[in-house]
């Protein structure tokens, strides 16, 4: 019998995650008149998206009118080492525009020029300047004016519920099950339909963009026990300016604006030492080369003591760093006490996008199990091997809507759901295995194990030896898993999410490692010292899943349309992405 703490809760459609691509999907539901929960383990008004500071893409033509969606669709092609999935790059760079307007309708306020046009800049790699944005918070503001929007259409959202499984049956979703984070209680959610929108799996790394309690790999979990696949997992953008002090907030961003304001990088013997890697772009090359040139540095020997290098933005005037880069002079102020217009920052790469992901469906976001749906970073497809700075804001505006009235489409269309108590028995049962579990493997030091191993073996350079290694070193993290204890307490049920926390990065480095092994090129943020060269025969998508292993899937071609747009785009005085 159920526990009589354990909540029933019913939709018509359950969104799991209250980020941006998560409430953009909710409030297209609502709007279309369908009953929605939103289920997040965060602060709706904190979520991850919050954090994306430079801009989001759209060829809205407010600067440059000879941009289209096609040559947007051609940039990102291309900087996706050809592995983005050309369908789904015509659907975003199409809908993007939409979704500016969207924000407009929901009360964003987009930095404007004089005449009231939609200002936009340039990113690294874009032909033209198709970034819109409000200062060095867009995240943020795009944030607040989803969850105004929500709050207009009185949408359901809890935030403080964790979700352990999605509840299946035959192959077709009917809810998930979790527990109150503050006081352990239970929930069952029926719903005709699961929008998975939890974000991607770059917690699992030492040092990363994402704080503590997110992106922990939940998505890739949730998916692959309810019988989805993996596409692409090894594909993980590693940011080249993350901070290294105090331990608590290594690897938060410093963001790219500091670069492309004219932030200069050096090594310890105070070389500046991108002349090596990218004479012409220097500080303005792209991510993937930049995490790489620090990489080469550090371990060269030219590192600082604490493994990272330095970006000095000091010689810049104070008055640009206090207008331009406000949120980097604010954050280094209360994370270092550092003032940034008088010291170098310190700073190594940090691991920031999950550019793979749950396999979806270019046109819906539809999964291989009924009625479940992946969303935002959760989902794959877009970005390929090198994420365009800016196109993960547009994605989830435009794939919100998409799945949102997809969702909506399929709820409307059954006639009726089956359940299972199967399911539902087994995942309040892990629940209760666990609450039980007195152990003596502390779950916090397991999760640092996983770091560690991901880290020294899947970084921003991996090889052959490296990566059975990691494959090895997990086996023995997953054998220590079987002895945890958990303990709850007055504080709250965090320690229980932790330790999911930690099934699910377990997981996600299994997929990644496995994924990083068959990916015998190097490609994009894929960089594999035992195979220094792109191989054309590798132009596939990697699917993973337990029952599988790593699967080559083949692209489709690319249109002719944008094909013939795709060529070199020069980086002078643009931002990086």
């Amino acid at each position: 019998m159920p526990d009589r703490t354990e909540r029933r809760l019913s939709a018509s459609v359950l969104v799991i995650g209250t980020g941006g691509s998560g409430l953009r999907a909710a409030i297209e539901l609502a709007e279309r008149g369908v009953d929605v929960l939103v289920l997040g383990k965060r602060p709706r008004l904190d979520a991850h998206t919050t954090l994306a500071a430079g801009g989001i893409n759209a060829a809205l033509g407010t600067m440059d009118p000879q941009d289209s969606w096609q040559q947007h669709a051609a940039d990102t092609i291309k900087e996706s080492y050809l592995l983005a999935d050309p369908r789904t790059v015509e659907i975003v760079t199409q809908g993007a525009a939409a979704g500016i307007h969207d924000l407009e309708r929901y009360g964003m306020a987009f930095a404007r020029e004089d005449d009231g046009r939609i200002s936009q800049r340039f990113f690294g790699a874009h032909t033209y300047r198709r970034t819109a944005f409000a200062g060095d918070y867009t995240g943020l503001e795009i944030q607040r004016a989803l969850v105004r929007r929500a709050t207009e259409l009185n949408i359901r959202i809890l935030d403080s519920v964790y979700v352990t499984r999605l509840l299946v049956r035959d192959n077709t979703v009917f809810g998930a099950y979790g527990f109150d984070l503050g006081d352990g209680t239970r929930a069952v959610v029926h719903a005709d339909a699961v929008i998975l929108a939890t974000g991607g799996h770059t917690r699992i790394w030492r040092r990363t963009s994402s704080r503590r309690d997110e992106n922990t790999g939940d998505s890739f979990r949730l998916a692959v026990l309810a019988g989805a696949r993996l596409r692409d997992p090894e594909l993980v953008q590693f940011h080249p300016s993350g901070i290294l002090e105090p331990e608590n907030a290594a690897g938060t961003l410093v963001s790219e604006a500091a670069r492309g304001e004219g932030g200069i990088l050096r090594n310890a013997v105070g070389e500046r030492f991108m002349e090596r890697y990218d004479p012409e772009r220097m500080e303005l090359s792209t991510r993937d080369r930049v995490s790489l040139a620090e990489y080469t540095e550090i371990m060269a020997g030219r590192g600082t003591a604490n493994g990272g290098v330095w970006l000095d933005v000091s010689h810049l005037p104070r008055e640009t760093i206090m207008r331009r880069l406000p949120r980097v002079y604010q954050m280094m102020l209360e994370i270092q006490m550092l003032d940034i217009t008088a010291g170098p920052i310190e700073i190594a790469p940090t691991a920031h996008y999950s550019m793979g992901g749950v396999w979806v469906r270019p046109e819906d976001h539809s999964t291989d199990v009924a009625g479940l749906y992946a969303v935002g970073e959760a989902a794959s497809g877009l970005h390929g091997a090198n994420r365009l700075g800016g196109n993960s804001l547009s994605e989830l505006l435009v794939y919100g809507r998409i799945v949102g009235a997809a969702a909506a489409a399929y709820s409307a269309g059954l006639d009726a759901q089956h359940r299972s108590r199967d399911a539902v028995d087994q995942a309040r049962a892990e629940v209760d295995d666990l609450l039980a579990a007195d152990g003596h493997e502390n779950v916090r030091a397991l999760q640092r194990a996983v770091r560690d191993t991901m880290t020294a073996y899947a970084g921003v350079v991996r090889d052959d030896p490296g990566l059975r290694a990691g494959l090895a070193e997990l086996d023995a993290i997953e054998d220590r898993m079987r002895d945890v204890g958990i303990h709850p307490d007055i504080a709250g049920f965090q320690d229980l999410a932790h330790a999911f926390d930690l099934k699910s990065s377990a997981l996600a480095a299994r997929a990644t490692l496995a994924a990083a092994l068959e990916r015998r090129e190097t490609r994009g943020c894929h960089n594999r010292s035992d195979y220094p060269d792109l191989d054309p025969d590798l132009r596939v998508n990697l699917v993973w899943s337990p029952a599988t292993g790593v699967v080559h899937e083949e692209i489709p071609p690319v249109p002719a349309e944008i094909a013939d747009l795709m060529t070199e785009v020069s980086s002078v005085g643009k931002l990086v992405e």
